[in-house]
């Protein structure tokens, strides 16, 4: 079975486990090391059994576990190469990661999942989103975009289940005292996040493909967000244009998801 199980998604950290017959991988590793290790035992996974890890972008809240875990682990760990370099500058000589470089664009295979890699606009050196094929079924990851462009959009209709950031409602952004309003700019930018609304028409405009069954919410600002109002922004979207089978789940910062079936329905 292919499934995906959300370790962990916020803004302090995010990291999801896909699994299929053959293949184990983490996508982003930005808990601590050590809440990796102990999220994965909860999902019956030995870190040894990770076959690698894809990376969205260098920043700390996707790639923070990388200097830990590579000390203890021999992960391949896969991203283009700009992400390669910052990270690669900012690590000890005694953290040792197996990079495997990929171009921006290509797709390639581990074991039996295809990723297909494509580029999305954030304020990172290459951020990527990601699609993984296991057979008919396809998982897209959307994570950190200030934008769905219409590359984006057309790379993750083949999706079944959706991981897509609703990392803000505009109005608590908009009315937060703890940010400067440049913040503010650049996470409603272009190269910044998705707010709740964004993302709820990205999810909805996919229903003319006709495969979407499940959109995960995540990366859910602290301050600025909820679950309710993340997943009441997108439900409404979605019965509006049709779309009232689609199962919509909130992913937690503190706490595993289930392990979902990426065709559609909760596997455990």
């Amino acid at each position: 079975m292919f499934s995906v199980t959300i370790l962990g998604s916020g803004s302090a950290g995010n990291c999801a486990l896909v699994e299929t017959p053959q293949a184990r991988l983490l996508v982003d590793g930005g808990l601590s090391a050590r809440q990796i290790v102990l999220r994965l035992a909860k999902c019956g996974v030995n870190p040894v059994e990770i076959d690698g890890v894809l990376l969205t972008h260098e920043h700390g809240d996707h790639s923070g576990a990388l200097e830990v875990w590579c000390k203890q682990f021999a992960t391949p760990i896969y991203c283009n190469r700009l992400t390669a370099e910052v990270l690669q500058r900012e690590s000890s000589p005694q953290s040792r990661k197996d990079w495997k470089l990929f171009v921006t664009g290509s797709a390639f295979s581990i074991k039996d999942i295809t990723v297909e890699t494509f580029p999305v606009p954030h304020d990172a050196v290459e951020p990527v989103g990601f699609v993984l094929h296991h057979g008919n079924e396809a998982l897209g990851v959307l994570t950190d975009l200030g934008v769905a462009t219409k590359l984006v959009q057309e790379r993750v209709r083949a999706a079944q289940t959706l991981l897509i950031e609703t990392n803000h409602d505009e109005k608590l952004l908009q009315n937060d005292t703890k940010r400067p309003w440049s913040v503010k700019q650049r996470i409603m930018s272009r190269h910044g996040h998705l707010s709740n609304a964004a993302a709820a028409e990205v999810v909805a405009e996919l229903l003319a493909g006709g495969r979407l069954r499940r959109a995960v919410l995540g990366h859910l600002s602290r301050d600025c967000n909820s679950p309710e109002l993340a997943v009441g922004t997108v439900r409404e979207r979605l019965d509006a244009a049709g779309g009232n089978a689609v199962e919509v789940i909130c992913a937690a910062q503190r706490e595993i998801s289930a392990r979902m079936a990426v065709a559609g329905m909760c596997a455990a």
